[in-house]
């Protein structure tokens, strides 16, 4: 029997395809607690699913909350109140070990700063989530290569971050999250580092892996045309999430 196998598996990527939306949050809530012991209500009530391949956008006046909530979606943090589901699995009550498992296998995340380890090439930065989840070595070579050739970056396999460009790292950091083949694709202000023309490729490259990939995406962003590009813009104001424009 497999690590993936019995009663507390985690859900592999076809729980997506067989009905079950990749994620989903009930009523998630997230409070503060100051110093002083004053509450700060972030989150209320928050409920959210998302379709296979579906493209989500949030955005919001800065302060709002969006990270929080990106967080709280990927199991980076506990909600104070309510569930998130991944793959239709709640885990909110999964053990430590369990939980990291389920956010390296089945949610992959992209953040405004790339986060590479300066030590090592692009292909294996890439690569270094496949391994940590047991997957055999060629295995995961063949896999990082093959994303790193979907991000366009294919005669980049071996240089380290500081010889390649900040879009170029970041495209990697895209390809690092997906080599796991997760449900749903999480990223924090994608392009928030990046100059405008940049950014733009940035986001096709996102968008072409969407379609690539039949992924879902949940993408926070103060960019009004990456928003535009989603599937539904919803805005979060006051703790709450409030239908926005359509893409």
């Amino acid at each position: 029997m497999s690590d993936r196998d019995g009663p507390d598996a985690a859900p592999g990527p076809g729980a997506a395809l067989a009905g079950e939306c990749p994620l989903e949050a009930l009523g998630l809530e997230k409070t503060f607690v100051g110093g002083d012991g004053t509450e700060l209500r972030i989150l209320r009530g928050i409920d959210l699913a998302v379709r296979s391949a579906e493209a989500i956008a949030i955005t919001g006046a800065s302060g709002t909350g969006k990270s929080t909530l990106l967080h709280l979606l990927g199991a980076l943090d506990r909600p104070t109140a309510g569930q998130v589901l991944v793959g239709g699995r709640q885990v909110a009550t999964l053990r430590d070990e369990e939980l990291a498992r389920v956010r390296n296998r089945h949610v992959g995340f992209v953040f405004q700063f790339h986060h590479l380890l300066r030590e090592f090439s692009a292909l294996e930065n890439v690569m270094m989530p496949a391994l940590l989840a047991g997957t055999d070595l060629d295995a995961a070579r063949a896999r990082a290569s093959g994303l790193l050739a979907d991000v366009g970056l294919a005669d980049r396999e071996s240089h380290k971050p500081r010889a390649l460009s900040g879009g170029e790292q970041q495209r990697v950091a895209v390809a690092r999250a997906l080599v796991n083949q997760p449900l749903v694709l999480l990223a924090d202000e994608p392009s928030g580092n990046l100059d405008t023309e940049t950014g733009r490729r940035l986001h096709d490259v996102l968008f072409d892996l969407r379609e690539r990939h039949r992924l879902s995406i949940v993408i926070v962003t103060h960019d009004l045309d990456l928003a535009a590009r989603a599937d539904r813009r919803l805005v979060l104001e006051a703790g709450r999430l409030l239908p926005g424009t359509s893409g």
